[in-house]
């Protein structure tokens, strides 16, 4: 029997641009599982900093004092989007976040962090679909959340096997 594994991936940042003076960073989250509290078992998704913030708090409220949270890398009033440096260092931040979080089983039954790792949902539809208050399920908002995960898994698959602990 293969033991279970969850990786996660926070990779591919992207600056988005809401305006003429406003823009933002988003990252690339990409998830490969065989553990059965996921349906789906590879996905890919993309994220913004405020969106993990989001995450981390509902985590936090929903867990009520069940599990410890991880701590997000911290906000920076001095990010620069064009620091590779800055932006190198937050993406290890989310990512060490994101495999703390999946290696605790009181938060890896949270339906806010499946939709948050395996949908495009907007913050506002996964707290409404976590609650029941959509025409949708949880499962089928992952399901029907398309993504690239052919050239995800032809790129990471193959690492898989050498990976270790402290990559």
């Amino acid at each position: 029997m293969q033991e279970e594994f969850i990786s996660v991936w926070v990779r591919d940042p992207r600056i988005q641009k809401e305006d003429f003076w406003h823009a933002y960073m988003d990252y690339e989250i990409c998830l490969h599982t065989n553990s059965l509290a996921f349906n789906k078992k590879s996905s890919c998704v993309r994220r913004r900093y405020s969106e993990f913030v989001w995450l981390r708090q509902k985590l936090h409220d929903n867990a009520l004092l069940l599990a410890h949270i991880p701590e997000l890398p911290p906000k920076n009033p001095f990010f620069s989007l064009n620091n590779a440096r800055q932006i190198t260092a937050r993406m290890e931040g989310l990512r060490f976040f994101l495999e703390e979080i999946v290696r605790c089983p009181v938060l890896l039954s949270d339906s806010c962090l499946h939709l948050f790792l395996q949908s495009q949902l907007s913050v506002k539809k996964i707290e409404a679909c976590a609650e029941g208050r959509s025409r949708y399920t949880v499962a089928e908002a992952i399901q029907s959340s398309g993504c690239r995960v052919q050239r995800f898994c032809s790129e990471e698959h193959s690492q898989e096997e050498g990976e270790t602990d402290s990559e």
